[in-house]
């Protein structure tokens, strides 16, 4: 049997579809128990949080265990198997190892270092354990993971690299800056009661809100938080339960609010949200005359000044003399670039391009320079016609190659109008979603989501000690492959003891019934003999063979020694049966 893990996290696919494959709490049960049901299962486990589904199984054949996970993770999330594909990771073995071992520490954590994934591994390992679906193999790979995990931020500073999905979510809402700062005096509303929905009430009662609203479909366990929230040594913020019906009145009160719960649809609508900060958002900031594109003084410039209009402003002497086919009002004002030069002339075809350099050649703009007239808007310096000229006659041939001469103006810029400052912070922890994506639009308020919180984690940087952290996983993956290696040997070791034991009680029988008067002193030495003799000759080989066996590719000495020593798989199979049973009644809680 062979350790196989088929899953997508936010990694690999986009929330949109994490969204759509969420497993609820029944879903989880029922793919626990068609997976065991399944032909190349015989343990599995399900590792679901917000932004992963994960199926680990004990499989006998790769291929049809990989294609049975496969389609059980889209049979029980509801998306079909072609659209799943793309976005799921097959792991195996010893990769398989290392996979949950570098999540149980943070390592493919969407914030790295963040330690609520161990509490999700043990509540998925307790979940196999109930419906009898992990064997020996599943708990003590998911013990191990949260041995390791305990070990990575115990050992390193990887809790520095990374906070809590919580925290990180609040530094989002207040863009960087101090959380305290933001947070002090706001009124809160938390939405749901489950691990995440307490870390978020906890960090927000330790940020300083002055009041949190707790919402819960059942009731009792909002006041039971709400209780904790009170009686909290280090915070003095006021906290109350309401039920689920309360929250859009709690809602058009609250500064922030918090949701995570497991609802398959969703909890704040964007109409619910618009009627929470209705008279509460300010007015966006109108764009003034002054600040819009193309008005006289803007970013853009403008190609409505002085001289711009296609009869030409008195003293220019441009755009409105005879013969000049040069449209002036798209070119003036246009920064960098000579009315005379390449962007004046951009577009125009050969002929027009010819009468342009005729009229610029009879010294109409230079004469007006000359003569002390107002220089264009636009240009550099003083103007010099005959290199100009020069240059229009070598776009001129330009043009008489490729027909015209590409548009090259700069574009205006565009000044959106500003949005208002938010009144109203939502922050949705959920997955599938519990707040409408329609609420990005909105103004005055301000949705962090986890979609969001991908984008902004994707460039966040990582802590020296991730490295330390990375190697005790390896090192932690090296010595359970080794251990389990060994363990597969065990009963083909034991079983061949089993068998000595037997021969060695044979020829004491034998003996017995050939020197029927040797008394109790000389058989007993003589048994003795021959056992240290037989166990002599084992000694060493079995030994070898477990190291050997530890090695990676040691699972054949197995089979070798079996081959060997002609036993019996059967009996190999009863001493594995009889140590999984015992291993399960010693097994502790999770």
């Amino acid at each position: 049997m062979s350790l196989l893990v088929v899953g997508l996290s936010h990694r690999s696919a986009p929330v949109s579809v994490l969204e759509r494959a969420a497993l609820p709490a029944d879903a989880q049960v029922k793919l626990l128990q068609d997976t065991v049901a399944a032909e190349p299962a015989s343990e599995a486990a399900v590792l679901a949080t917000c932004n992963r589904i994960e199926l680990y199984a004990d499989v006998d054949k790769f291929h049809a265990g990989v294609a049975e996970l496969s389609t059980l993770l889209a049979q029980h999330s509801g998306v079909g198997l072609e659209e799943l594909t793309p976005y799921l990771y097959v792991h195996y073995e010893d990769r398989a190892v290392h996979h949950l071992f570098s999540v149980a520490c943070g390592l493919d954590s969407m914030v790295v270092g963040e330690g609520q994934i161990l509490g999700q591994i043990k509540d998925s390992l307790a979940r196999a354990q109930d419906l009898h679906s992990a064997g020996r193999l599943l708990n003590d790979l998911f013990q191990q993971a949260l041995r390791v995990g305990k070990r990575a931020h115990t050992e390193t500073g990887i809790d520095r690299a990374g906070q809590s999905l919580v925290t990180f979510g609040l530094e989002q809402l207040a863009r960087g800056g101090d959380v305290q700062q933001w947070a002090r005096g706001k009124n809160a509303l938390v939405i749901g009661a489950g691990s995440m929905s307490s870390l978020a009430a906890a960090t927000l009662a330790r940020a300083g809100v002055a009041e949190i609203v707790v919402a819960n479909r059942t009731v009792d366990r909002a006041e039971r938080l709400a209780q904790i929230l009170m009686e909290g040594d280090d915070t003095d913020v006021a906290a109350r339960a309401v039920p689920m019906e309360s929250v859009p009145a709690e809602l058009t009160r609250a500064d922030v609010a918090v949701s995570c719960t497991g609802a398959t649809g969703l909890v704040l609508t964007a109409e619910s949200v618009t009627d929470a900060v209705e008279g509460r958002t300010p007015a966006p900031r109108a764009v003034s005359g002054e600040d819009a594109p193309g008005a006289p003084g803007g970013e853009s410039g403008s190609a409505a000044g002085p001289g711009a209009q296609r009869g030409g402003a008195p003293g220019t002497g441009l755009g409105g003399e005879d013969g000049c086919p040069l449209e002036l009002s798209s070119v003036q004002g246009t920064a960098g670039f000579s009315v005379l030069g390449e962007a004046a002339v951009a577009g125009m075809a050969a002929a027009d391009l010819e009468q342009h350099a005729a009229w610029v050649d009879n010294g109409t703009v230079g004469g007006a320079q000359r003569a002390g007239g107002p220089a264009r808007p636009g240009t550099a310096g003083t103007l010099d016609p005959a290199a100009d000229t020069g240059a229009i006659a070598a776009l001129a041939a330009t043009v008489a190659t490729v027909g015209r001469i590409p548009e090259r103006r700069r574009p205006e810029p565009v000044e959106e109008p500003q949005r208002p400052e938010p009144v109203l912070f939502l922050l949705d922890l959920a997955m599938p979603r519990d707040i409408d994506a329609a609420v990005h639009r909105l103004g005055g308020v301000r949705l962090v989501d986890i979609e969001s919180l991908a984008e902004a984690s994707a460039g966040a940087p990582m802590a020296a000690d991730v490295d330390q952290v990375r190697r005790i996983v390896s090192d932690e993956v090296a010595a359970f492959g080794a251990a389990l290696r060994a363990a597969h040997i065990t009963p083909t070791v034991v079983a061949l003891r089993t068998m000595a034991a037997d021969v060695v009680a044979g020829e004491i029988a034998r003996l017995d019934g050939r020197l029927p008067g040797l008394d109790d002193k000389h058989r007993a030495e003589i048994t003795q003999t021959v056992r240290r003799v037989v166990d002599k000759l084992l000694h060493a080989p079995t030994v070898r063979v477990k190291q050997l066996a530890a090695e990676p590719g040691g699972a054949g000495y197995a089979d070798a020694l079996r081959t060997l020593f002609d036993l019996d798989p059967e009996t190999v199979a009863a001493v594995s049966r009889a140590e999984d049973s015992t291993t399960e009644k010693d097994r502790g809680p999770a």
